[in-house]
């Protein structure tokens, strides 16, 4: 077999075990790889502004980062409960949120 026609065998089979990524042969420079793979967390949307801790959705607190879905339906529960917050620093009574969570919180969070 011709030289040509074993470098297209190799990348055809080399295709076809890839799922279809492209094959670079030495003259060409290989693809950007692809993006890791990203959490829920991750895949939020990240707020513009601060988060409003008495206005937020659980969406909305899912924006920060170390807030998942039990912190954030544990903070609007307290809320629901005991009404509005009236500094960020009362967010330390809702369980779950302790003082490096407020610490590394407290410049994305405003109380309106």
């Amino acid at each position: 077999m011709k030289r040509w026609g074993q470098r297209l065998l190799i990348a055809s089979v080399t295709t076809g075990l890839l799922g279809g990524a492209p094959v670079c042969s030495q003259s060409q420079k290989p693809a950007e790889p692809a993006p890791a793979a990203t959490t829920k967390t991750e895949m939020a949307v990240k707020p513009v502004g601060k988060v409003n801790i008495n206005t937020a959705d659980e969406a909305g607190f899912m924006t920060l980062k170390g807030i998942g879905e039990a912190k954030a339906k544990a903070i609007i529960e307290h809320r629901q409960k005991n009404g509005p917050f009236k500094t960020v620093d009362d967010l330390a009574h809702v369980k779950g949120i302790g003082d490096k969570t407020l610490a590394e919180l407290r410049d994305q969070l405003a109380v309106q």
